[in-house]
């Protein structure tokens, strides 16, 4: 973290589709090597594939996805007398956002289906099911975090 000021928070302007803001930071998350069309064309393919197999709008059925996964506690390495231990802190919204967009983006790349779109829709209709590998991921961070809740009180 820097000492002399703090960061800036930047603002993302809302995708050309839909007009929201979320769709664009998911957009931008699943970018790679700034090929902004490719992850656009990926994303609104997943939203129409959701569609197709859940009623609803896209871009709810996206936001709630994304709701589903995204973590309330997770653990921070906190160094105290020559001892290490996991202390559980609750994430800010912000990056429960990230986090929730990063576990399922990655959740999807390691699927089986035959192209990306149909990877990520298959991913976020499971994570709206409550299963699939992200949501998998945001109980093993909780359950870290239940397990590690004696040590609440090295929290800083």
């Amino acid at each position: 973290m820097s000492r002399k000021r703090s960061n800036f928070k930047r603002d993302v302007l809302p995708d050309p589709k839909y007009g929201s803001e979320l769709i664009s930071k998911y957009i931008n998350m699943v970018m790679k090597s700034g090929k902004k069309s490719v992850a656009e064309k990926i994303v609104y393919g997943a939203m129409e594939k959701m569609t197709e197999k859940e009623s609803g709008d896209a871009v709810d059925l996206t936001q709630a996805a994304l709701e589903k996964v995204k973590p309330m506690v997770e653990v921070k390495s906190r160094r105290v007398g020559g001892a290490t231990y996991q202390v559980p802190v609750e994430v800010r919204p912000r990056r429960q956002m990230a986090l929730a967009m990063r576990w399922l983006i990655d959740a999807a790349r390691k699927r089986g289906e035959a192209d990306m779109p149909s990877k990520l829709a298959g991913e976020m209709l499971d994570a709206l099911h409550d299963r699939g590998a992200a949501m998998k991921r945001r109980e093993e961070v909780h359950k870290m975090a239940e397990a590690n809740r004696a040590f609440a009180h090295y929290r800083w």
